[in-house]
């Protein structure tokens, strides 16, 4: 097998291969694999498994039976220790094979548990909100053409009536259309098509940490990580700022609500071979807001992102749902895990959209 032939086959898969050979030294990691790791190929070349998974010294006696025997095996939800200490959850392919050389090696797949299951529930998320946007589109459209027809009676009306004490109902008639109209304009969001461009995500995630530091008591403290590899993605930057603005707005309140102090972390990372909505797409950008605060139910979790449902007392339960029709028009979408302490609300944005 010869590793010049193989490289450009290996940039182009999602699925982390390692090749190591017959002394069980990394020969090759490709993209997917660094990803996984989070490290890269340069810096873990010609380490042993053990050095890579500090936390696999069984997992590297199979690696040796697979070497000697020349049989494949594989396992699941095997736990393995990233570098950085980091533990995952991956299930493993082992295959011997050769290199040009004549020389054994190994070729070593690793699928990562936890990102299948974030694949299968982000394209679960994507097709709600599909589902939920057209229902709500089409509630909207028969809504609004007799209440239209309602105002306009009520307008009628009023100029047809001479006593003052009968206009106060027509102005309720009249106010309340307004009001349906106002709340359906905010259930289906902004209404204009995206104008896109080369856009600096740091621009949208320095703006809206600004805006809502000036909301927020002291007690809530917002910091950035930034990854500052990121190029620029084709973006309408206003629509993108709204969708980011709602999220960490959610944050804040979260955390206001429960009447204590906390803090929201916004980060940024560059990502390989993301998967979204069933396409994959070779980089992605992920925007996340992290916040300490007393998290979300289980019960909640499951219809965060539909409209009018708000966990919060006075809430709309529009800023999700607005931020995730936004980003899906991006070609991305949002996801979110939630635990007592530690919220994670995940944007992901593509980068190129190579299939």
């Amino acid at each position: 097998m010869n590793k010049k032939f193989l490289l450009p086959i290996l940039e182009t898969q999602t699925t982390a291969v390692l090749l190591f050979d017959s002394r069980l030294r990394l020969q090759l990691a490709n993209p997917a694999a660094e990803s996984l790791l989070q490290t890269s190929e340069k810096k873990i070349k010609d380490m042993g498994p053990k050095d890579i998974f500090p936390d696999s010294a069984k997992w590297e006696g199979s690696l040796d039976w697979a070497l000697s025997s020349r049989r494949p095996f594989s396992e699941r939800g095997l736990q393995c220790r990233r570098p950085n200490g980091d533990t995952i959850s991956v299930d493993c392919v082992v295959t011997p094979t050769q290199l040009h050389d004549g020389g054994d090696a190994l070729l070593v797949e690793l699928i990562e548990v936890d990102r299948h299951h974030a694949i299968a529930r982000g394209e679960q998320t994507l097709a709600q909100h599909e589902t939920t946007y057209a229902m709500v589109r089409g509630l909207a459209h028969e809504i609004r053409n007799p209440l239209g027809g309602l105002r306009g009676a009520a307008q009628l009306l009023e100029r047809e009536l001479d006593n003052p004490e009968l206009l106060e109902f027509t102005q309720v008639i009249i106010g309340e259309a307004d009001r349906l109209q106002a709340l359906l304009d905010r259930m289906l969001g902004p209404r204009t098509v995206p104008h896109k461009r080369p856009f600096n995500v740091h621009q949208a995630t320095d703006r809206i940490c600004t805006l809502v530091r000036a909301e927020v008591p002291d007690s809530i403290s917002i910091h950035c990580d930034y990854d500052p590899s990121i190029p620029e993605v084709e973006a309408d930057p206003d629509l993108l700022i709204q969708a980011l603005l709602n999220i960490l707005r959610n944050s804040a309140q979260a955390i206001h609500g429960s009447g204590e102090a906390g803090s929201i972390l916004v980060r940024t990372r560059v990502e390989r071979q993301v998967t979204i909505g069933g396409r994959r797409h070779r980089l992605a950008v992920r925007i996340q807001v992290i916040d300490d605060g007393p998290g979300i139910s289980q019960e909640m979790m499951d219809k965060i992102f539909y409209p009018m449902v708000s966990g919060r007392a006075g809430g709309s339960g529009l800023g999700l749902s607005i931020a995730q029709n936004l980003i899906h028009q991006h070609g991305g979408y949002i996801d979110c895990e939630s635990a007592p302490g530690n919220t994670v609300v995940t944007a992901w944005l593509p980068l190129e959209n190579d299939q």
